[in-house]
């Protein structure tokens, strides 16, 4: 056959060549069509065979070894575009918001594995050909189901995930997105708007997200949960550090208590903060109370004595903290209780109690500048940022004192004058 040779490297191992010369451009190939040797390489006469096949598409004019070359590059081009799909792109930005700290990654990726994942050629789309229209059927779904705030939220974090992804382009700290080389945001003019129907059930929902306990019903609640069982240790510690966010609560373990100031140290990455913000919190006697009954040393079949875990909120005994939903079912046992009773008109949530402390001190006198410290939330100012240095303890400690003294009932009776009238 014209061109078939074997070329032998300097230490024994041979290969197989088709030389020829490319009809189109004058050029000699050396066409590689295996190495020498038994199956799964080539014996002689399989590359005999081999060779008659492609010397039969070079007298056709045809050009084999460039043709390889350009299989070989598409199928690598297509394996690019797999790996760039957007589901890893979504996955990867999940991956960041862990590296960074942000509890949201849990609700970030839960959403993802509900709507995206599941969507196997949407999931598999190339990163960097996705527009609008391809997500769009998703949230047609979604609102066709009135699941409104779901699809605003599912926005929200594939728009985000996109915006990180374009800066790996000139930030090297966002490596995790390197490869999907996102130069522009495709989904920057996606939209969730309103109709009227919505918006009003909306604003009925944001009249129920305000809605706090009365300082009786705050009271009746407390008379519930000042049980001696885990949950209401649980409810209580809650309640009376100001019913701080779950997530933080659930992060605490012992390194974060001073026993001496009697403080707890929460770590606070909600919102863009690179870094989490340390919210020292001042812990009133009965929460003191509460945190030890949550902890409490238990004695094996032999008797010996194990002590607490490392945990602060917790109902195992410090061995693991307590998720949202639990606490969550918690405070909807005894919220259903108090209905029952009539002690309240709805149910209610953890939210609800946060609200409530904010409500019942801001009505009792307690600034803004130290409702915010307490509770953590606007912070992200230019002056909280960087000219405000007052830790507030001392004012945080008066205001969990003020709403330790709200949670008891009221000494003696009031009785109410009628006002006489001007002569």
């Amino acid at each position: 056959m014209k061109g078939f040779a074997v070329r032998t490297s300097s230490i024994g191992t041979k290969h197989f060549l088709l030389i020829y010369v490319a009809k189109e451009t004058g050029q000699e190939r050396r066409m590689v069509l295996g190495e020498f040797g038994p199956a799964p390489r080539l014996t002689v006469s399989a590359a005999r065979r081999l060779g008659a096949e492609k010397r039969a598409l070079v007298d056709l004019g045809r050009d084999p070894w460039l043709e390889a070359k350009q299989a070989r590059a598409a199928a690598e081009k297509k394996a690019e575009k797999e790996v760039a799909s957007l589901g890893n792109l979504l996955a990867a930005y999940v991956e960041h918001l862990k590296a960074l700290g942000k509890a949201s990654w849990r609700e970030v990726e839960r959403a993802i594995d509900r709507h995206i994942t599941p969507k196997k050629k949407l999931a598999a789309t190339p990163a960097d050909q996705v527009a609008v229209d391809t997500v769009m059927p998703v949230f047609h779904g979604l609102t066709k189901e009135g699941k409104l705030r779901e699809a605003e939220k599912l926005r929200a974090y594939l728009r985000a995930a996109y915006t990180a992804a374009r800066k790996a382009r000139t930030d090297a700290t966002m490596h995790a997105f390197a490869g999907f080389a996102i130069r522009e945001n495709p989904l920057q003019d996606l939209d969730v708007s309103r109709p009227r129907e919505a918006a009003e059930k909306a604003a009925e929902a944001a009249k129920v997200r305000k809605w706090a306990l009365s300082e009786d019903q705050l009271r009746a609640y407390w008379r519930r949960i000042s049980v001696d069982t885990p949950a209401g240790a649980l409810l209580r510690f809650h309640l009376l550090t100001g019913g701080q966010r779950i997530e933080q609560l659930a992060r605490l373990t012992v390194d974060d208590y001073d026993a001496d100031t009697k403080t707890v140290t929460l770590r606070d990455t909600k919102g863009r903060r690179q870094h989490a913000h340390e919210h020292v919190v001042p812990l009133p006697p009965d929460a003191v109370k509460a945190l030890e009954a949550m902890r409490q040393p238990r004695q094996d079949e032999a008797g010996k004595t194990i002590p607490p875990g490392p945990h602060l909120f917790t109902l195992t005994d410090g061995d693991a903290p307590v998720a949202y939903h639990v606490v969550w079912e918690a405070i909807q046992e005894v919220a259903k209780a108090m209905v029952e009773a009539k002690e309240v008109p709805r149910p209610f949530t953890p939210g609800t109690i946060r609200k409530t402390v904010e409500t019942r001190l801001a009505a009792k006198g307690t600034p803004d500048e130290v409702l915010a410290r307490l509770l953590s939330h606007g912070l992200g100012g230019v002056q909280a940022r960087n000219y405000n240095a007052h830790r507030y303890d001392d004012e945080k400690r008066s205001a969990l004192k003020k709403l330790r003294a709200l949670l008891d009932p009221p000494k003696g009776k009031v009785v109410e004058f009628p006002k006489q009238a001007k002569q």
